[in-house]
């Protein structure tokens, strides 16, 4: 099947977390077209896992207007190449103080496709031991908190869990327990 073909690009706007970008674009039928793409660097979401218990961050979402419970998760744009385990290690680390002895990856999620180019791992970390957290600036309204299993699934099922990539990595997490693999993180 042939793809879309890149013609030209264009920046149109950068930050320290994204760059969007204009492609001028050919379609597979040889027409014309324009796609706007929001690259941003690869992220880490860990699900903390200490026997019944899950540990979500909460924060005020400023594109939304709301404040969300959610995994932690998050980039690094200033280490983009560091490994997926050690940027779930330092995500776990900065935003809930905790760590873990076992960082299991259970898959990885695009995040919108149709419209960026992220993409993230998600991992189960286990042994987990409690430390001071190290947020960063733009964090410091968040708050974590532990929570039983029952608690996490009535918080899906009732919307205070809204974010899409928290609600991903519960159902892998779930196919995960079901049908238990080893799997790897470049």
């Amino acid at each position: 099947m042939t793809s879309i073909q890149t013609i030209s690009s264009r920046e149109v706007y950068r930050n320290h977390w994204l760059t969007m970008r204009e492609d001028a674009i050919r379609h597979p039928d040889g027409s014309d077209g324009v796609y706007a793409v929001v690259d941003k660097p690869s992220y880490a979401l860990v699900m903390a896992c200490d026997d019944d218990r899950f540990h979500l961050v909460e924060q005020f979402r400023y594109p939304i207007g709301l404040r969300r419970w959610e995994f932690p998760q998050g980039t690094a744009p200033d280490a983009a190449e560091l490994p997926p385990a050690e940027l779930a290690a330092l995500e776990l680390r900065q935003e809930t103080g905790l760590r873990a002895a076992d960082m299991r990856v259970l898959g990885q999620l695009d995040v919108a496709p149709g419209m960026s180019s992220q993409r993230g791992w998600v991992f189960l970390a286990t042994g987990i031991t409690e430390g001071a957290h190290e947020r960063e600036h733009e964090e410091q309204d968040m708050h974590s908190e532990w929570f039983t299993r029952a608690d996490v699934e009535r918080m899906i099922r009732d919307g205070e869990i809204t974010d899409a990539q928290s609600v991903a990595a519960w159902a892998l997490l779930l196919l995960a327990e079901q049908t238990p693999a080893d799997r790897t993180a470049g």
